[in-house]
């Protein structure tokens, strides 16, 4: 139930003000120490940051995007400071191209954007022409004059408390709040329209979906805010009146986890999938007893069910391996939530037997961020599925298998874009591109993408994720795209997992000269492939497959934030070995 006075989302610092004040209430490093910000500060500078807003004439509706290369304690004052002005935020990736930016910030009207350090500001700066933005504000004080400090200056210089009052009385629910751009794996970005109301009921449902009922426990903030998934979850922090520690960056994120002991953490499948290549990669390290103990240990994991009980021999793995496993993560955490894109069900009954649970959830922009999740008690959670709907939301399944969803955390429309809008929503149900299916005890089960699923020359479906994700068992293939739309067979382009390539090719005293070409690791590939084949109809099993030759990244356009393949820009980017693999 959602409490009377908590309807909007600035109302969340105060809530937390009121119920659960703290020191700590959010921790940046600084010269290798972590300095904390009070609630109390923290409600102090949004006050101070909604003066400076107004004095700079930021006006109701008007949009001001936000790019941040890593987490910071600023975004966040600065986003409470947007909503009670009135104004919307418009979050940006820090990866987008130039095109992106200069599309991005001209659909959304920004007047204002801010930044984190030198090279966003100069990203921007360079669009700024061709965009309604009348200034850049920087973070980072060593970047430019208008900066954070002097927004600071100003705001304690110029009040304009009555009239943030006025606003904040006429600001309702159902009020937009913030336009989120979708990154996408296929065409143009849309500007989600997402109101207070609708974030706000999916952070209070967020408390009866996980187990997390203590205040001033603490959490590690690491994932993109720009995305709704860690912005959902950071609101959720605020609820809940957690302690959040703003990760240094992502190569540090298990240090920080390790000093932090986070209880809780949001995780995207390839970065989970990258943790368990360094696990194993470190067993393979091992030698005798210890490497055939840390083995064992795995076998035992692989080899129990969710709510199996556990015996003798889970004790042994748990004392000598699967302690360790958790120590990485800082020996604290309940549970981790996995969203974004399908995880591997090998992944999740591994990490589960060495007492890091993992629950698998389902979510969208367009749903604020959560449309189901596995639970954490008993009969709850179930592989090969997304979990069950959260409360109060309608989700039924069309004809064709789409997922349509309808409830308070639905979005209301894409922003200038009243074609797109119209498709995607009928009769008041949104239509999420995903099929998928109920089972009659409400288990919700994800099957592919419908704009990414394809039919072969021969006619058969084929749904390219649940391949990949079987392909992605291999500790060869970091990354891989299913293609074959309208041939007679799907084949695959494959990025190598370049770690695990180098240490298998010195275990072997194998040099390679070309990782595209080489004849030993194709074999080898080749192996693994035609085991993850089985199991597979037929019309769906890899018959051929290329290695490219480069590294699939976000900034080189590969791959989205959340580290989805970009199917339109990968299959461009490789024509000539897709050409290759169907020259026949």
């Amino acid at each position: 139930m959602m409490p009377k006075n908590l309807t909007r989302l600035f109302d969340l610092p105060a809530y937390q003000l009121k119920h659960t004040p703290q020191d700590n209430a959010f921790n940046t490093k600084i010269g290798g120490k972590w300095v904390a910000l009070s609630t109390q500060e923290y409600c102090n500078q949004i006050a101070i940051i909604s003066n400076a807003l107004i004095e700079l004439g930021i006006k109701p509706d008007d949009k001001i995007a936000v790019v941040t290369e890593k987490n910071c304690v600023e975004w966040h004052i600065l986003d409470m400071a947007i909503f009670q002005v009135g104004a919307i935020s418009v979050p940006l990736y820090a990866t987008l191209s130039l095109s992106d930016y200069e599309f991005i910030l001209n659909h959304s009207d920004s007047k204002l954007c801010f930044v984190s350090n030198k090279d966003l500001f100069d990203k921007v700066a360079s669009v700024q022409e061709k965009t309604q933005v009348t200034t850049i504000f920087s973070f980072d004080t060593s970047v430019c004059d208008t900066n954070w400090e002097a927004l600071l200056a100003s705001g304690k210089k110029n009040t304009h408390q009555l009239e943030v009052v006025e606003r904040k009385s006429k600001i309702t629910a159902k009020n937009l709040a913030t336009i989120i751009y979708t990154s996408g794996t296929t065409g143009v970005p849309k500007g989600v329209m997402i109101t207070h109301q609708e974030l706000v009921h999916a952070v209070i449902t967020c408390k009866e979906l996980l187990d997390l009922d203590e205040p001033y426990q603490s959490v590690v903030s690491y994932l993109p805010v720009s995305h709704v998934f860690e912005r959902l979850v950071m609101y959720y922090y605020h609820y809940m009146g957690f302690q959040v520690y703003f990760a240094e960056s992502l190569d540090k994120l298990v240090d920080n986890l390790q000093e932090v002991k986070p209880v809780f953490l949001p995780i995207v499948p390839r970065l989970l999938e990258k943790i368990f290549d360094k696990i194993i990669a470190k067993g393979n390290e091992l030698s005798g007893i210890k490497k055939g103990l840390f083995f064992w240990a795995v076998r035992v994991a692989e080899n129990t069910e969710i709510d199996q009980k556990r015996g003798l021999k889970h004790k042994i793995a748990d004392t000598f391996i699967f302690s360790k496993w958790r120590a990485i993560f800082g020996g604290n955490i309940k549970f981790l939530v996995s969203g974004s894109a399908p995880l591997q069900d090998r992944l999740i009954k591994i990490f589960t037997a060495a007492g890091l649970p993992i629950y698998e959830g389902y979510g969208m922009t367009e749903s604020s961020g959560v449309i189901s999740l596995n639970g954490y008690k008993k009969g709850e959670t179930r592989l090969k599925s997304v979990g069950k709907p959260m409360p109060g939301l309608e989700v039924k399944i069309a004809i064709d298998g789409e997922i349509l969803i309808k409830g308070k955390n639905v979005l209301k429309g894409y922003y200038k874009n009243e074609v797109k809008t119209t498709e995607a929503i009928n009769d008041g149900f949104f239509h999420t591109g995903d099929i998928g299916e109920i089972c009659k005890d409400g288990f919700l089960t994800i099957t592919d993408r419908k704009k990414e699923m394809f039919k072969t020359s021969g006619g058969k479906y084929i749904a390219p994720s649940i391949i990949e994700n079987k392909m992605k068992q291999s500790s060869f293939i970091e990354q891989i795209m299913v293609i074959g739309e309208g041939y007679k067979m799907p084949a695959a382009l494959i990025q190598i997992n370049y770690e695990f390539v180098k240490d298998w090719a010195l275990q072997n005293k194998h040099t390679i000269i070309d990782v595209t070409s080489d004849l030993k690791l194709r074999t080898r590939i080749q192996e693994d492939i035609d085991l993850n084949n089985e199991g597979l109809g037929k019309w769906e099993r890899i018959k051929k497959f290329e290695i490219t030759p480069d590294e699939w990244t976000i900034e080189a356009g590969h791959l989205t934030p959340t580290l989805k393949p970009k199917r339109k820009i990968i299959k461009e980017k490789y024509k000539a070995l897709f050409e290759k693999i169907y020259a026949d």
